[in-house]
């Protein structure tokens, strides 16, 4: 089988279905990205380059959809060598989110496109407006109305959708929800585990830390609002307080990944630190940046208690790693996470602007222990009961990408096996279809990268 992934930036949150399908010898996988310096074991990489503007003259409502023609017309130019050289996949999977797949079918018409529908932006309810603290301009809404286009046209394009949570499909027009597979990218809880013999070395303070420690862990891609990290510092001088003994464990970046940037030659960790820093202490708060993978899964396995705070929005795989190390969670109480945490069951919930009810609940859990573990167990539990990769995910997803193949209506909870002929996707089924199938796979090229 050929498979042909689509993403800005490889692997993206397709790293382990691709690696599953590139590690089966009769496959062929291509992955249509940015350049940048990751690989992946036969993995073809080809890399686009999409025409920047030197001046945009836009409305500014129109920037991003601009942004997002630039990158289709580039992936389009990427598919369009790949055919002229015989390139014809059985299914092509993809990104939406920046543009990319708008023009896929142009070039592919007759193979089906499952494309990854990550966010409906709303103006009320959802991440836009939540936070006081960071409200945008009066005309944000009619920014997000735009910013929609490219979800509308994406799905539009597409012969059907995959989202990772309910609460993230819920967020699309009904008429929309119709069209898209909730179905989660998986978690590796094989390799995620607790493990009590672990630790985690802080080079910097010549500090060995095990789980016979008292660790409070805060981990995001970078410190900023939207994962609740000014919260989480003005929780920190009543939790330093309480706890005399703990050391607390910061993981994260100083660039901002969503929402607004911290005013100029500033980071938010620095403005907290202007804030707070004169009521804590400093000697026991490390900020540890972006940790490699391993010392971030260490950290984990270590952590006493370790604290999730998210506007409403895209639900970090963090908060699944860290339940399937069987983290002591505390969680903010908003809809991502209450979908997956259940107050008192594997987890504490608490309220997103409380920095009082976020340190009453971390000293909660380090006061008791058996009800900390009682709450370990289950978010383990959770963990490999809903979101396990190789024996619950992958399962999922290879019936999936298979009915897409044979022309099926797939069912829009991954939890059904219910498939439908669909005349959406009835191309897939087509003569030409049925005879790539059968058709001699290619020569397998090694780890390459095509450079357009």
């Amino acid at each position: 089988m050929i498979y042909l992934f689509i993403h800005q930036n490889f692997p993206g949150q397709y790293q382990h279905l691709v690696r599953y399908l590139a590690n089966d010898r009769d496959n062929t996988v291509y992955f249509v990205s940015q350049p940048n310096a990751n690989w992946m074991r036969n993995v073809i990489k080809v890399a686009y380059h999409p025409e920047l503007a030197a001046n945009l003259t836009c409305h500014p409502y129109a920037v991003d959809f601009d942004h997002a023609v630039r990158n289709a017309v580039a992936v389009a130019k990427s598919l369009e060598m790949l055919r002229d050289q015989g390139v014809v996949p059985h299914i092509i999977i993809g990104h939406s989110g920046w543009g990319e797949t708008m023009f896929v079918k142009d070039i592919y018409p007759t193979v089906p496109l499952l494309t990854y529908m990550e966010f409906f932006y709303h103006q009320l309810g959802v991440d836009t407006g939540f936070d006081p603290e960071f409200r945008g301009p009066p005309d944000d809404g009619r920014r997000l109305r735009a910013k929609n286009t490219v979800n509308f046209l994406s799905l539009d394009a597409a012969d059907w959708g995959h989202t990772p949570t309910a609460w993230q499909r819920n967020l699309y027009p009904p008429e929309l929800r119709g069209r898209i597979t909730q179905i989660h990218e998986g978690i590796d809880t094989d390799r995620i585990r607790p493990d009590s013999k672990a630790w985690l070395k802080l080079s910097r303070e010549n500090k060995m830390l095990t789980g016979e420690n008292e660790i409070i862990t805060y981990v995001a891609r970078n410190l900023e609002p939207y994962r609740g990290f000014h919260i989480f510092m003005r929780a920190l001088p009543q939790i330093l307080r309480r706890r005399p003994n703990a050391q607390v464990l910061v993981v994260g970046g100083d660039s901002v990944s969503y929402g607004c940037p911290p005013p100029p030659g500033t980071t938010y960790r620095q403005l907290m630190m202007y804030e707070v820093g004169a009521q804590i202490d400093v000697s026991r708060v490390h900020f540890l940046g972006q940790l490699p993978y391993d010392q971030y899964l260490s950290l984990l396995q270590i952590s006493s208690a370790h604290v999730y705070l998210t506007y409403p929005f895209v639900l970090s795989w963090s908060f699944l790693e860290a339940m399937a190390a069987g983290c002591a969670i505390v969680g903010s109480g908003t809809p991502p996470v209450l979908e997956v945490m259940e107050d008192g069951i594997n987890g504490l919930c608490a309220d997103f602007f409380s920095p009082e009810d976020i340190a009453d609940k971390v000293d909660l859990l380090l006061e008791n222990p058996e009800y900390s573990r009682i709450l370990r167990e289950g978010a383990r539990k959770t963990a490999t009961e809903n979101f396990d990769l190789e024996r619950k995910q992958l399962p999922q997803w290879m019936k999936l990408v298979e009915d897409l193949i044979d022309g099926k209506r797939p069912d829009t909870n991954s939890n059904s096996s219910h498939a439908k002929e669909d005349s959406r996707i009835a191309l897939a089924k087509s003569p030409s279809a049925r005879a790539r199938r059968k058709s001699p796979r290619p020569v397998r090229p090694r780890q390459v990268e095509v450079v357009q």
